[in-house]
This record gives C-alpha cells, sequence and structure tokens, in this order.
C-alpha cells in the first residue's frame, strides 16, 4: 500500500496571504481555458475571436464558481449550511459540485449567447471541448489536497492508497470488517482506491482528447456538446463506483451516489441531443 503525500494545502505563503493548490487548481484550468480556446480559434470552422473569448472567460469563471458552490450547498450538505449560513462563502475550504458548477455555466452560457446574438449550441460546442482539462487540473488539486479519496480496497493491490485525511472516516468504519480492522490497527489507516487520479484519467485526459479529435471536423451543431454530456456522464457513473460517497449521504436507491444519480440524466440527455442534431442537419440538407 502506498502512503498519500499529505502536501501542505497552501503551495505559497505570502506573508499573511495563503495561496492554497485548490485555487490554483482553478487558477490552471482557466489558462488553459484561453490557450485551448485560441487553438481552437486557430483552426477555424468557429465564429469565435480572442476577444469573444476573454469575454467568454468571464462568464464561465463566474458561472462555475457559483454555480459549483450552490450546488455543492444543495446537493451535497444543506443541513449543515443551513445550521451554519456563513460557512457557505468559505469556499477555500473546498466543496464544489461538478454538477452545480455545470448548471453554472450553462446558464452563463445562455446569457452569453443571447449578448453575442449566438445560438445557444454553438458556444457550449465551442467550448466543450475545452472543458476536460480545466476538469483534470481541479482532480489534481484534490489529489494533491487529499481530499475526495476512494472507496476501501484490497491492501495488496497496486493502486491501494492511504490517506490520512481519512482517519476520522476510517476509525468509523474499520470495526465493521474484520479485516480492515486489521490493517487499520497495523497500518493506521485503510487501503483506498486513490479515485481522484481515476477521475483526473478519465473525465481529464481520456475526455479532452475524444472531444478535441471529434471537434476538429465541422460537426452538426449540439453533437459535441452532446459528446461532451455523454462522455462525462459515463466516465464520472464508472469512476464513482472507486470513490467514497459523501459520508453525509452514503449511498442511495439502488446502491447509486448521488453523483452517479446526477449523471445518468447527463448521458440520456446527451444521447438524445446527438440523434437530434444528426437528424436536424439530415433534414436541413
Amino acid at each position: 500500500m502506498m502512503m498519500h503525500p499529505n502536501f501542505d494545502p497552501v503551495a505559497l505563503q505570502l506573508g499573511p496571504l495563503a495561496i492554497r493548490w485548490y485555487a490554483l487548481s482553478y487558477i490552471v484550468a482557466f489558462v488553459l481555458f484561453i490557450w485551448l480556446g485560441r487553438r481552437r480559434i486557430k483552426q477555424g470552422n468557429t465564429v469565435f475571436t480572442n476577444e469573444m473569448l476573454d469575454d467568454l472567460l468571464t462568464y464561465g469563471v463566474v458561472g462555475v464558481i457559483l454555480g459549483g458552490r450552490v450546488g455543492y450547498v444543495l446537493f451535497y450538505n444543506f443541513a449543515q449550511y443551513m445550521e451554519h449560513p456563513l460557512s457557505i462563502f468559505k469556499v477555500w475550504e473546498g466543496g464544489m459540485s461538478f454538477h452545480g458548477g455545470f448548471l453554472g455555466v450553462l446558464l452563463a452560457m445562455w446569457v452569453y449567447a443571447k449578448r453575442h446574438k449566438l445560438t445557444f449550441f454553438q458556444v457550449t460546442d465551442f467550448i466543450a471541448p475545452m472543458v476536460p482539462a480545466g476538469l483534470a487540473s481541479g482532480r489534481i488539486g484534490n489529489f494533491i489536497n487529499g481530499e475526495l479519496w476512494g472507496r476501501v480496497t484490497d491492501i495488496n493491490a497496486f493502486w491501494a492508497m492511504g490517506f490520512k485525511q481519512a482517519n476520522y472516516e476510517d476509525v468509523a468504519i474499520a470495526p465493521t470488517n474484520p479485516q480492515w480492522l486489521a490493517w487499520f490497527n497495523q497500518y493506521g489507516v485503510l487501503p483506498r482506491h486513490p479515485s481522484q487520479l481515476y477521475q483526473f484519467a478519465m473525465e481529464g485526459v481520456l475526455l479532452f482528447v475524444i472531444l478535441w479529435l471529434f471537434a476538429k471536423k465541422p460537426r452538426p451543431v449540439g453533437q459535441i456538446s452532446a459528446l461532451f454530456l455523454m462522455g462525462y456522464g459515463a466516465f464520472r457513473f464508472i469512476a464513482e463506483f472507486a470513490r467514497e460517497p459523501d459520508a453525509q449521504l452514503g449511498l442511495l436507491g439502488l446502491g447509486l451516489s448521488m453523483g452517479q444519480w446526477l449523471s445518468l440524466p447527463m448521458i440520456i440527455a446527451g444521447a438524445l441531443l446527438f440523434v437530434y442534431a444528426q437528424k436536424r442537419a439530415v433534414a436541413s440538407k
């Protein structure tokens, strides 16, 4: 079993100013968005300009931060935040929902499309191939922070990793299984899946490659967005089998996690949109 390096959550301390890895992962995501966006513009097949891209980033930043935070509060920890409402604003402590951020970005892109007299899917088709790179940065940030760890696995598995940050959870569940208790007594931690890295590989790297290659050729409007919905939803659904469910929620109906239940509508909507976009393109010829 490997041990998580237990990084200091503060990447850089400048006097009273503490720059955290969590914040840096967002900054890297936004920088990648601009860099990849400019490459998309150079490739052609888009109405976007560099100036429009800069404006788009502003809308995206607001959408992802507000949506991500509100989504986490509503979907994952509503009762606790209602008891301590001021904690909602402590974003630096973590607690962001992809699905909430996704809805926030969709709303921001709708406003952006209206302002620039574009269709909604023209905007989302343009940004979809860049999004996974930002997701990959975020998952690396999760791993550095030692948060969102995975479920307990076999201690002899080559991927098994102990997370000291999961101590409170290890203490609670180790007595429920004799083998887990023996491992915990010997090592002080339980062996877990490093699920952040699984999500980095699937939702980040693999999805980026798929979308980037797919978007190189002209596609029916809406189809790139549809592929993103299906790809992210499917990869997130798979990764959730290795990720520890949020303690306050556990597993929900049919033994699925909240992340899986939120991903299913994305997969279905993506499949329907993909077919609709193709049929609409054929009918317009």
